[in-house]
């Protein structure tokens, strides 16, 4: 893969770890670039999730189906975010989610092959990897407080206020869902807000 294309998510672990130019020569040569078109899927559920995305450009959105058929996003991913099922990834086990494209999205794919290649021949990258996957378990478990201690009101408002960028480029009705209400509810929300 060529370094310009890489040089977004070589800003990025700069931010955690320094490589050398050898060790970057290395990442590219065990990493690859894709393009979904908007509406694509990344990943399936029920498939195993066999690489991590890091979204270079676009918005993806990951989500379970339950049995009757309903969506439930679980997060978005936008510039500089991963994306994919993390659970499925480790353990090489079935997705509990679908990853689908909201724009045209490109992303720079770690197979878990490759990975586990790059953490014997640059074995710091074990170390940035276990940063990115603590900082992913904190902001998951401060969501589930969140969904459980908070208003569907409250819950917006941090929404709105942590993800201006998201929340202009997807619909109302997946923000909804994201926050486990209806969009009616959300529009009633939205009101209340204008009017205080």
């Amino acid at each position: 893969m060529n370094k310009i294309k890489a040089q977004p998510l070589l800003n990025y672990i700069e931010n955690f770890i320094s490589l050398t130019d050898e060790e970057v020569d290395i990442l590219l040569q065990n990493i690859s670039f894709r393009n979904y078109l908007k509406g694509q899927y990344i990943a399936q559920q029920g498939d195993v999730c066999k690489s991590s995305y890091f979204v270079v450009k676009g918005c993806t959105k990951m989500f379970y189906l339950d049995d009757i058929g309903q969506e439930h996003i679980i997060m978005f991913s936008i510039e500089n975010w991963w994306t994919g099922d993390l659970g499925s990834y480790i353990a090489q086990l079935p997705s509990d989610y679908h990853v689908q494209c909201l724009e045209p999205t490109q992303v720079i794919t770690f197979s878990y092959e490759d990975r586990e290649v790059l953490f014997e021949k640059i074995p710091k990258l074990e170390r940035f990897f276990r940063l990115i996957i603590e900082r992913a378990l904190v902001s998951t478990n401060k969501r589930l407080v969140r969904n459980f201690s908070l208003t569907a009101k409250a819950r917006y408002i941090y929404f709105k206020e942590q993800y201006p960028e998201i929340e202009k480029r997807i619909p109302q009705y997946m923000i909804a869902s994201y926050l486990g209400i209806t969009k009616e509810f959300l529009s009633k929300i939205k009101r209340q807000l204008l009017n205080d």
